[in-house]
């Protein structure tokens, strides 16, 4: 029995869908290793040096807001494509590199703050509580380079005018990478902030 060959439309969904499941399996894998490190976090809250009286830096706060930032601007980028207004979506992707590059500024300028506060990540002067902020965000740094990365290939991509209101799976990818960045910071700063 002879079966009909796919469309060009077809195959165009089916890639889509292909892509957008592989990144969901990357995201709840991320997600996962997240957990672990947090479980860890809370079961050495047990501990005798466990310090208690630890505040997170101001510079935490700011990048909070400059990464939900990003992912309202991303969230621009992909509605000025669909409408197929190239200059807007130029604007939004550029301002959410910008507000990207900012949000990795200010995570290292916190760090800054908190060793300036006395408190050091590693050697004979650290504490396991700024031990496991250290981890936890330069895993979400480290996750946020391919974020980073990604959106620099999109930028490429959208100056080479391959997106438009029929073709803009890659910037939908982009910007579904952003939100669970977004989302997962959140979260994990809400999480240091009740439970540290």
């Amino acid at each position: 029995m002879a079966t009909t060959p796919m469309t060009a439309e077809e195959h165009k969904a089916r890639t889509a869908r292909s892509y957008k499941l592989l990144l969901w399996f990357a995201m709840m894998s991320m997600t996962m290793m997240f957990a672990g490190v947090t479980s860890a976090f809370v079961v050495s809250k047990s501990r005798e040096d466990w310090m208690k009286d630890f505040q997170l830096p101001s510079a935490f706060y700011l990048s909070s807001l400059a990464i939900i930032l990003c992912s309202v601007t991303f969230h621009l980028a992909k509605k000025a494509i669909q409408k197929d207004n190239r200059k807007a979506t130029t604007n939004f992707l550029l301002l959410t590199l910008a507000l990207g590059i900012s949000f990795v500024v200010l995570q290292f300028k916190g760090f800054g703050q908190i060793v300036e506060a006395g408190y050091y990540f590693t050697g004979p002067e650290s504490n396991i509580a700024t031990t496991f902020l250290y981890v936890i965000a330069v895993l979400h740094l480290a996750h946020l380079a391919g974020g980073l990365i990604s959106l620099l290939i999109i930028i490429y991509n959208h100056f080479k005018q391959k997106y438009n209101s029929s073709q803009l799976l890659g910037i939908e990818l982009g910007a579904m990478y952003w939100h669970f960045l977004d989302f997962l910071w959140i979260c994990l700063f809400l999480f240091l902030y009740f439970f540290k």
